[in-house]
């Protein structure tokens, strides 16, 4: 059993790099500009044995109203109220600052246990506000080094009561076991595995609007602003008891358009996840279907081999949806073949209408992109379509063999074909292989990819005992 802990703190105090360091890899966003984190965002973590699910937070600021900051200090509340004890993190090289003695008047009102950690405390330089951090009257300081990985003793025992209060701490535990790694990942085969969804689109397309339509609470953070969420955040959640991991992302504008190094950061982050997925769902605008940058991530998702469903948001508000409907379908013919059959759903994440089939879109997608057909059937149409379509001739009027066909794996479907000089065989052809395959196999809307090589049929001899 895990127990939940929060890392607080005003900003650019080194809370994401605590993160890191505490889930075992570079999930969070790090960068000298203070305020990089808008978000909360969850990893799981260990530490000398101990299993944690931490939650990194925007740096609290003092703030009220709808601003970005008071809605940022909304999250961060929320993922105080969820955690089983909080870090309140200061940098002690900064020493202890009126905003810090703030909230620490603030946390100690809240039934959350609270750690006080001076971060920061490589060398001398941060002597002076660990023993300012006394003042504050949150317990004796836990002196760390996010960066450098020291003080991680001293905050585990810290920890250490909290995690035997909820369980989280095995003292039979195996010394193999003791320095486990966090970012151990559940295998593929694993059942219990969640399946992977990520949101992804142009900035301020709904994206975030939309996964809190899905997980059914204000999750994420929200609002008329473009470019407001800077990290990838993943939530588990259930659809109909099945585990979903939903990771939503930074938009993706032109690249000629990015020159923030935050932004450079965000778009890296955003591509990276569309590179652990399983299905990526693109949000478009109802009002501007299918743009060039639209096209450009859609291709990202393809070339990745990722499973793509698109989402049409603000449908509510489509003057003539049918001729809005044929014009995408149209765009997608002609400018993505490749995915051929992409299902389409149209829907408005403010009001939640379409979302349901949404995630029956999503499922399906994940069913399509993991199939895989026997070799038997496969052969057999094979035999058919060479019939009905042969291969062109090769120079001199010789005959081009093709022999055998398999899937070597799905995620995406992935076939092999053994053919006589495989390097000849026209890319037309190929490509009318991969679109009879889609229509055979029932295959719509995911990346097919098909490798021709040379070599025998490997069952022939077995075929003659």
């Amino acid at each position: 059993m895990s127990f939940t802990v929060a890392i607080i703190g005003r900003p650019n105090v080194g809370k994401s790099t605590l993160f890191n360091r505490l889930v075992g890899r570079r999930m969070a966003i790090v960068h000298d500009l203070p305020g990089v984190t808008r978000d909360r965002r969850e990893g799981r973590g260990t530490l000398m044995g101990m299993d944690l699910q931490v939650i990194d937070t925007a740096g609290f600021e003092d703030a009220v109203g709808d601003s970005i900051e008071a809605r940022m200090r909304r999250q961060t509340d929320m993922a105080v109220a969820e955690a089983d004890v909080a870090l309140l993190l200061i940098d002690s090289r900064a020493g202890v600052t009126p905003l810090d003695r703030y909230f620490a008047d603030h946390l100690r009102r809240l039934p959350t246990p609270v750690i006080l950690v001076a971060n920061k405390c490589e060398g001398k330089a941060g002597s002076v506000g660990l023993y300012e951090s006394y003042a504050l009257g949150m317990g004796e300081p836990v002196p760390v080094s996010a960066e450098h990985g020291e003080g991680m003793y001293e905050l585990f025992e810290a920890l250490r009561p909290y995690a035997e209060k909820a369980g989280a701490l095995d003292d039979e535990e195996d010394d193999d076991d003791f320095f486990a790694d966090a970012a151990t990942e559940p295998e593929d085969d694993d059942p219990g595995r969640p399946l992977t969804m990520v949101i992804v689109g142009r900035p301020n397309v709904g994206k975030s609007t939309l996964g809190n339509q899905l997980l059914g609470k204000d999750r994420l953070l929200t609002g008329p602003e473009a470019g407001l969420t800077r990290d990838a955040i993943a939530v588990e959640w259930l659809h109909r008891d099945r585990p979903v991991k939903l990771v939503d992302t930074a938009g993706l504008r032109k690249k000629a358009q990015i020159s923030d190094a935050i932004e450079k950061l965000s778009v890296s982050n955003t591509i990276e996840s569309i590179r652990r997925s399983e299905v990526v769902v693109l949000v478009m605008d109802a009002a501007a279907i299918l743009d060039k940058q639209d096209l450009t991530i859609a291709r990202l998702v393809i070339d990745e081999g990722r499973a793509l469903v698109i989402a049409i948001n603000k449908w509510d508000v489509v003057d003539d949806p049918q001729t809005a409907l044929k014009r995408l379908r149209d765009r997608l013919e002609t400018s993505l073949p490749q995915a051929k059959g992409v299902p389409t759903v149209t829907l408005s994440a403010l009001t939640g209408r379409g979302v349901d089939k949404l995630m029956d879109a999503v499922i399906e997608a994940w069913d399509v992109w993991n199939r895989r057909i026997p070799t038997a059937g496969l052969n057999r149409w094979l035999e058919e379509v060479i019939d009905r379509h042969p291969p062109p001739a090769l120079p001199g009027g010789r005959r081009y063999k093709i022999r055998y066909m398999t899937q070597a794996k799905a995620r995406p479907p992935t076939f092999v074909l053994f053919a006589t000089k495989p390097d000849e065989l026209p890319e037309s052809y190929v490509r009318y292989l991969v679109n009879g395959l889609r229509e055979a196999f029932k295959l719509p809307g995911v990346p097919i990819r098909l490798f021709v090589r040379g070599g025998k049929n490997p069952y022939a001899d077995k075929d003659k005992r």
